[in-house]
């Protein structure tokens, strides 16, 4: 990247533009366009992102009060509103889901040794989850979730080796989180850590016969009979390490094979947990880091709430919605990406404030970001998520 192009474009050259096309093709996103393409409706919806803008209008009016340089972005001269809210209404948001798993793989390639803990643990490590994102039901009437409120849900997937979202489900506000199992697509070998939310036996059992394994949080109300006990190490928070069936028929009937039980008190907030298993290769005590590691997904969530437009919609229609949210994902991946290929050494969170004001500026990134002293700087925000230094 050098200093003859904009920013924003330096940023945007770093995605393929055939894989892009590759996925407009499959769902015609281009068929009888005349003007107006896919790309340039991504462009604009990457900026909004990066800009923060809060509304379609001030999108679109940010964009053209830089008409001359909207050639060198590949945007035509002027952008209408109208254009770029009937492109976010009909153009389909699957074009964008496509993108972004391609974006995934990429993301997860240059993450995956970034996590000190699970670099002595062989293995795949995912953490499941969902969040709520609010909408006005008078607004957004097909979202419907409760009498006077509506909202959609975003079920993620997040690799903890690196903190990179592998699976993505927007669905409506009334899902409930354990259904997701249903669709997703279970990996052989893998470990699947989730709260309890995602306790059904049945489920469970589904992901045993993938030969895949799960840590879970146990339920208060669980009844089982103990088969056999290992010796622990008290000092270490595990208290017993034990392996089980379960005590009720119905549950026996779902599960029909024995469990592996992890009591741990976390000596830092005091609190007993208890987690069950079908991983017998862990030691008890990587099941309740791994578990601990289950918190990624929450600061996940907190910072593309806090830090990405997904909660101030610029159209209303379900496409307009999912297309949004899909393009925050890729505008997201996309700065990890470049994040890691220049080994920028700042975190996420001021890589985008910074590319914030500096969008239009004709330096190259290493030196955009190299003229700072970090070390002089005080940091923002002490509590972000460390795996990618959010």
């Amino acid at each position: 990247m050098h200093t003859g192009h904009y920013v924003f474009h330096q940023l945007t050259r770093s995605l393929s533009r055939y894989v892009f096309q590759e996925c407009v093709d499959r769902y015609r996103g281009d068929h009888y366009i005349k003007s107006f393409p896919c790309w340039q409706q991504f462009l604009c919806l990457c900026f909004g992102q990066l800009t923060f803008r809060e509304s379609l209008s001030s999108l679109v009016l940010c964009i053209n009060a830089h008409a001359k340089k909207l050639y060198n972005l590949g945007l035509p001269a002027s952008i209408k509103r109208s254009t770029l809210a009937y492109a976010n209404e009909q153009r389909d948001w699957r074009i964008y889901e496509a993108f972004g798993h391609q974006l995934i793989q990429k993301a997860r390639a240059l993450y995956c040794t970034d996590t000190p803990f699970l670099e002595k643990i062989s293995g795949t490590f995912y953490a499941l989850d969902s969040t709520t994102i609010d909408l006005c039901l008078s607004v957004f009437q097909w979202a419907s979730f409760r009498e006077t409120k509506g909202a959609v849900k975003l079920h993620t997937l997040l690799d903890l080796r690196g903190s990179i979202p592998t699976f993505v489900h927007i669905s409506e506000g009334t899902m409930h989180d354990v259904t997701i199992l249903d669709t997703l697509l279970i990996e052989r070998d893998a470990c699947y850590v989730m709260d309890r939310g995602y306790i059904d036996y049945r489920r469970l059992y589904t992901i045993h016969q993938a030969h895949a394994s799960f840590i879970i949080r146990a339920k208060q109300n669980l009844r089982c009979d103990r088969v056999y006990s290992r010796p622990v190490d008290r000092s270490t928070g595990v208290l017993c390490d034990q392996t089980i069936r379960f005590a009720i028929w119905s549950a026996r009937t779902k599960y029909p094979e024995n469990l592996r039980r992890v009591k741990y008190r976390d000596a830092t907030t005091n609190n007993t947990y208890v987690f069950l298993t079908n991983n017998s290769e862990l030691t008890a005590l990587q099941i309740a880091d791994l578990y601990k590691h289950r918190w990624d997904i929450e600061q996940f969530f907190k910072w593309i709430k806090g830090h990405l437009k997904i909660q101030r919609f610029w159209g209303t229609s379900p496409n307009a919605v999912k297309t949004q949210i899909w393009v925050a994902v890729c505008t997201y991946l996309m700065v990890a990406i470049v994040k890691k290929q220049l080994n920028i050494d700042w975190s996420m969170y001021e890589i985008l404030q910074i590319l914030s004001i500096t969008i239009f500026e004709k330096t190259s990134m290493d030196t955009l970001f190299a003229e700072f002293n970090l070390h002089a700087i005080e940091r923002t925000n002490q509590n972000q998520l460390s795996l990618l230094e959010f």
